[in-house]
């Protein structure tokens, strides 16, 4: 029988939506107030779910804390109060949410191992949510 876990983090990002392959009235038109100049903030909300089998020992799908070692130190660390403008995965593309969301589930696919990743949730504010499946 599988099981699912879902933990949930916190962590502040700023960043400014802004496309050079488009003029200043395309990103002003498709980003509005996003493009702002001077960028904006979110608190996001990431929720991490994981799969896996349940150990007879623990009783668990996975570790806790090896989970919560590897977001804070992945994923927390990263972005946590970054300008996402200025990060080395965003210089090519737009760094929307939909784009945070995805970078978060590679990392997490490529590295944490003690269970099966499902799915990243990218919580942006409490009318919009992203979210990354396998």
């Amino acid at each position: 029988m599988k099981a699912h876990l879902s933990r949930r983090y916190l962590f502040s990002a700023s960043h400014r939506l802004h496309s050079e392959a488009m003029t200043k009235e395309e990103n002003q038109t498709t980003y509005g107030k996003c493009n702002n100049p001077f960028g904006h903030g979110h608190n996001y909300t990431v929720e991490i779910t994981v799969s896996g089998q349940v150990d007879q020992k623990t009783g668990m799908v996975c570790n806790l804390t090896d989970l919560d070692t590897f977001i804070e130190k992945e994923i927390l660390a990263r972005y946590g109060h970054e300008n996402l403008n200025m990060l080395p995965e965003f210089a090519r593309e737009v760094h929307t949410t939909e784009n945070l969301c995805i970078r978060i589930y590679e990392i997490v696919q490529r590295g944490f191992h003690f269970a099966h990743l499902e799915r990243v949730r990218l919580e942006e504010t409490m009318m919009n949510s992203f979210e990354v499946t396998g």
